[in-house]
């Protein structure tokens, strides 16, 4: 860290940018074929005790907030295993550090920019990939040269300092401004000695912990994919939240399951919910939609203490909502709509959805997606939409919505998509599910017998209709999708906290998107999206192709690719979220040219 020393202090004392800072040192790339000469770039990377911090520009108007990558060599913390869990357990580890650091620089009557702050990304409770820590082969200095100022990145193991397997920690330093001295030592001298502090005391027993947990909860999600159930819900999990977090809620009731459901999976007991239509019904506050969320939450591991830990659900399971409002571009929602006015429900196009069309749209661009669990809470859906009973059939001949109750069967029998609903209104829903579940003071029942028996004496009867054609057929063209907005040479992008992705002319409303767990994935799903504009050269696309790709690729170099630091207002910490969320982004937009047929 001399180096950068010196070159700050060559700085002027009362500066506020610290641009020089992002001048790059000399760095050798020697090729795996010895006959390929060594290639030069520069980048700023500076070394301390064997730890490396990468300083990267964030956007043009934070020249005074770099970007640190810290590059730490897993062998100083004893780490074997280079997965997500392990990044994200090191990223909780870091932050009481981070924080031991602000609290000296903390002074209430100052702002950020005058005190200086690390700025350390907070995670939800879920583990997912992330930019914020994540593991690499990085450069390493070699110090037999002796150079001083020269990182050599050797990509030949036969050669003497091959780049090492490092944890990296990505944060973004406030530096204060004109105060150089004090930046100095939050650069130079503060930020290294916490790092090698951290590396000192790695707890390596605690990061087993972790590991252990999400080996188990792999194995779970292995045994649901061959298995005939959905869903798996531990005995003693904690599925209430703190009001307005997402914290366990302190003495709440833990969940034990119903006794003819109770299995036993890696030898965790617990409630297993069974592929086809579940329906989870019961009074008001008993806790149906508390374990309709908790079911949600499943499809991402979670960490220690949240309570969920060993709740494992499908992981292309989709919630579904009514989304007054949305855009709809050529989708075939006839098994639920079979007429419109002046419309064609098998090739239907909206610039602003009712209650019902876009409750079946959702639904439809799920199926299309590839969900194999719908999870739908009825206090989110259109009435018209989720039912119509016998009276209403009998008095109304000419109705258009086919209600779900008729095709949920269907949808199961057909497709292979199970649906998990909480009913509190309605019981038309008894006679169609293969399991019915009553919540009552926080305690689950199976009250499937009770269930049809109440349906017998109704004289209840499931009207049998036509199948339905469950297929998309669209074209989406290349046109109207892009960052550039028209008649512009300069791209936009905007995630907006409001629940807003702006790219190009597009504004896409993404609140009805109830599987989007961190404001990291809505600044993820805008730079996905500028991605696949911008590498796209077809004038028709195989979007679940590209979709598909773009995975790949993170897969194999992480997901920090994705960001530009031209755009100011996109935040520079990034979780990867879903395909199922990407291709409901894209099926939002009203610019785009999706087109009905294979074209």
């Amino acid at each position: 860290m001399k180096r950068l020393k010196n070159k700050l202090l060559s700085m002027e004392p009362n500066t506020a940018t610290y641009k020089e800072m992002y001048e790059g040192e000399m760095t050798v790339i020697f090729s795996y074929d010895p006959d390929i000469p060594p290639s030069i770039e520069y980048e700023p990377l500076y070394f301390n005790n064997g730890i490396g911090f990468l300083i990267s520009l964030t956007h043009k108007l934070a020249q005074d907030k770099p970007t640190v990558t810290i590059q730490i060599p897993i062998d100083m913390l004893g780490i074997t295993v280079t997965s997500d869990t392990a990044a994200d357990f090191c990223l909780r580890a870091f932050r009481p550090y981070i924080d031991e650091l602000n609290k000296n620089l903390y002074n209430r009557s100052r702002p950020d920019n005058e005190n200086g702050k690390y700025y350390l990304y907070t995670p939800g409770e879920t583990v997912v990939k992330r930019n914020s820590a994540f593991f690499a082969m990085c450069q390493q200095k070699d110090y037999e040269y002796g150079s001083g100022s020269v990182v050599y990145s050797i990509q030949d193991s036969s050669r003497a300092f091959p780049p090492k397997m490092c944890l990296c920690i990505m944060l973004q330093v406030q530096l204060p401004k004109k105060k150089l001295r004090k930046a100095i030592q939050m650069l130079c001298r503060d930020l290294p000695d916490t790092a090698y502090k951290f590396a000192a005391e790695f707890d390596f027993c605690k990061l087993s912990e972790a590991l252990a947990l999400a080996e188990k909860q792999e194995h779970i999600r292995r045994w649901l994919k061959s298995s005939d159930y959905c869903a798996f819900i531990a005995n003693g999990s904690i599925l209430p939240r703190s009001k307005g977090t997402e914290l366990p809620l302190p003495d709440a009731v833990p969940f034990m399951s119903a006794k003819a459901d109770e299995i036993e999976i890696c030898g965790i007991r617990g409630m297993g919910i069974k592929k086809g239509v579940t329906v989870i019904t019961g009074g008001g506050y008993s806790g149906k939609s508390t374990l309709l969320n908790a079911i949600s939450a499943g499809i991402y591991n979670h960490i220690i203490g949240d309570g969920r830990e060993l709740c494992i659900t499908d992981e292309s399971a989709v919630t579904i909502s009514a989304e007054d409002g949305r855009s709809v571009k050529h989708i075939n929602i006839s098994p639920f709509i079979k007429w419109i006015p002046g419309g064609n429900t098998g090739d239907f196009s909206t610039e602003h959805a009712s209650g019902s069309t876009s409750q079946a749209a959702n639904i439809m661009e799920a199926v299309d997606g590839g969900a194999k669990l719908l999870m739908i809470d009825e206090d989110r859906s259109a009435t018209n939409f989720m039912i119509r009973d016998n009276m209403m059939k009998t008095l109304i001949e000419k109705e258009p919505i086919t209600p779900f109750t008729d095709r949920v069967r269907e949808l199961y029998k057909r497709c292979g998509i199970s649906t998990v609903l909480v009913i509190g209104g309605s019981g038309e829903y008894l006679s169609v599910a293969d399991k019915i579940y009553m919540m009552e003071d926080y305690k689950i029942y199976d009250v499937s017998e009770k269930s049809k028996k109440i349906c017998a004496s109704y004289g209840v009867k499931n009207e049998t209709i036509p199948d339905a054609d469950w297929k998309q057929q669209r074209t989406f063209y290349s046109e109207g999708f892009s960052s550039y907005p028209s008649g512009s040479g300069s791209e936009r992008l905007l995630v907006s906290d409001m629940g807003f992705i702006i790219i190009g002319d597009e504004k896409i409303d993404v609140r009805g998107l109830h599987n989007i767990v961190s404001d990291a994935q809505l600044d993820t799903l805008g730079f996905m999206l500028r991605y696949l504009s911008l590498t796209n050269n077809d004038l028709k696309i195989d979007i679940k192709k590209k979709v598909s790709e773009l995975y790949s690729k993170i897969e194999e170099e992480g997901i920090d690719f994705l960001y530009s630091s031209f755009f100011t207002t996109c935040q520079r910490f990034l979780d990867l979220p879903r395909s199922q969320e990407l291709l409901a982004v894209i099926n939002r937009m009203k610019n785009v040219n999706f087109v009905k047929g294979n074209g």
